[in-house]
């Protein structure tokens, strides 16, 4: 099984009223496999720290599932 994970640029009405009160006219995402997780971020660079995190984890549990299979 092969997850993707996408970092997103919202812009205007899509970004947290949050982030909008502070200013900003756009924000990222991370994306697992098209959906959203967790906050928005302020810049791409917080959101490509948190893809990384994802690909690391996501990564992890696709190796333990292997391993399990294997001795199944």
């Amino acid at each position: 099984m092969s997850n993707r994970v996408d970092v997103a640029v919202m812009i205007g009405s899509g970004v947290p009223k949050g982030l909008r009160a502070a200013g900003q006219k756009a924000c990222w995402v991370v994306l697992v496999n098209g959906e959203q997780r967790g906050t928005a971020f302020s810049s791409r660079l917080e959101a490509e720290e948190c893809r990384t995190a994802w690909m690391a984890q996501l990564s992890a549990t696709q190796c333990a599932m292997h391993v399990r299979a294997q001795r199944a």
